[in-house]
């Protein structure tokens, strides 16, 4: 089989062409990153985003990101709250505010609400977590005060909840990731705080009806948080050995109720590592540990089913490392187009044995070869140059 018959040009036909390939039209199409900071892949999905947008009737972007500074993002771009420049300061999580190409987005999402009516909306889907967790306050409080209005006596008052919470240093230590000894998820005041919230996300679903869709929204994305930092945080105290892999899994369950959330405001394109989004177990060596745990894309396709895609990116030349002619990325580095999206089940059968590659650059996840099966679609960048 010609390699070129396994793909096509990625541009708006191509991107169209893929969904009507699909068995079912998605309610969240995910579009993985096989690197962070790749200014072309940033540039690609802007353009694939403006068309789904305009020709494919999507209304939501959910990207990587901590999902509370997002609720800053999205503020902007259906009202303009904020400006661009604080937007992009205190917005993102992980260093993605400095990214041009998010930059591009954000100001093209606010134009586009400005002439329309109808209103795409910005989320951002990972918890307020890197490798250790963030206070629990922000969600805590901000869930507290929404069911205060329709029911003025709830489960705790804010003197108490404040008084549990206490300083949020104790809460942000970075040291916590190494070292469980400093972790205060395990202290009788978080005990007492895993309670209250799970109080007060029953109390949401007795109140539901006496409040706002907006408010019904924010409130149970801050339910989702609260519980969830401070379930991460009471493991973030484990000594054992299962510590990282469960923390891992907590980080993607996270995510993918969160996906659930967006999936609502459908259908929504989703930007994100391959390995957040892919549907196969995720694999890491930690030290002498194998950690494996299942992925947001997974848990998110185990609801979805169908309505669940997923499109891997892959890349031929990243900065300096390019790929062995015998690698995947090799051999469809030689196809004619600079960007494609590639039927992975033709590829496969194309390229029954092709060698792994090894990439120079350790930012970079190369395409896994057995995965092929589990992918909706590859879209490959033959070179990627504007690395941060």
């Amino acid at each position: 089989m010609d390699i070129t018959d396994t793909a096509r040009p990625l541009d708006g036909v191509g991107v169209s062409a893929f969904l009507r390939s699909l068995p079912a039209e998605p309610l969240l199409l995910g579009l993985g990153e096989a690197r962070h900071f790749v200014g072309e892949l940033g540039e690609l999905r802007n353009e694939v985003f403006r068309h789904l947008v305009e020709h494919e009737g999507y209304r939501a972007f959910a990207i990587e990101s901590d999902c509370l500074m997002g609720l800053l993002v999205d503020d902007h771009i259906t009202t303009g709250a904020g400006t661009l420049d604080d937007v992009m300061t205190r917005g993102f999580s992980h260093g993605f505010g400095a990214s041009p190409a998010n930059r591009e987005l954000v100001r093209w999402m606010r134009a586009y609400n400005e002439e329309h009516e109808d209103k795409i909306r910005f989320f951002g889907f990972d918890g307020p977590l890197e490798y250790w967790a963030a206070s629990p306050r922000q969600a805590l409080t901000a869930l507290h005060a929404l069911l205060q209005s329709p029911l003025p006596r709830t489960v705790v008052t804010t003197e108490t909840l404040d008084t549990l919470l206490g300083p949020d240093d104790r809460w942000a230590n970075e040291a916590t990731a190494m070292d469980p000894s400093q972790s205060i998820g395990r202290s009788a005041d978080a005990q007492r705080l895993r309670l209250i919230a799970d109080d007060l996300v029953a109390l949401l679903e007795t109140q539901a009806p006496q409040l706002s869709p907006e408010d019904r929204e924010r409130a149970a994305l801050y339910g989702r948080t609260a519980t969830g930092l401070l379930r991460y945080h009471y493991w973030m105290a484990d000594a054992s050995t299962a510590r990282w892999a469960r923390l891992s899994a907590l980080r993607d369950a996270m995510m993918a109720a969160n996906l659930r959330a967006v999936a609502e405001h459908g259908p929504a394109l989703v930007f994100a590592s391959n390995l957040h989004l892919q549907r196969n177990k995720s694999v890491m060596p930690f030290g002498d540990q194998r950690l494996e745990w299942w992925s947001a894309g997974a848990i998110t396709a185990t609801h979805l089913g169908d309505r669940y895609a997923f499109l891997a990116s892959a890349l031929g030349t990243v900065g300096d490392d390019t790929p062995p002619p015998e690698t995947l990325e090799g051999i469809l580095s030689t196809l004619p187009w600079d960007r494609s999206v590639v039927d992975p089940r033709r590829l496969a059968e194309a390229i029954p044995e092709p060698a792994p590659r090894i990439s120079r650059d350790f930012a970079y996840f190369p395409l896994d070869p057995s995965q092929l099966d589990m992918i909706d679609g590859v879209v490959f960048l033959n070179q990627a140059l504007k690395l941060g």
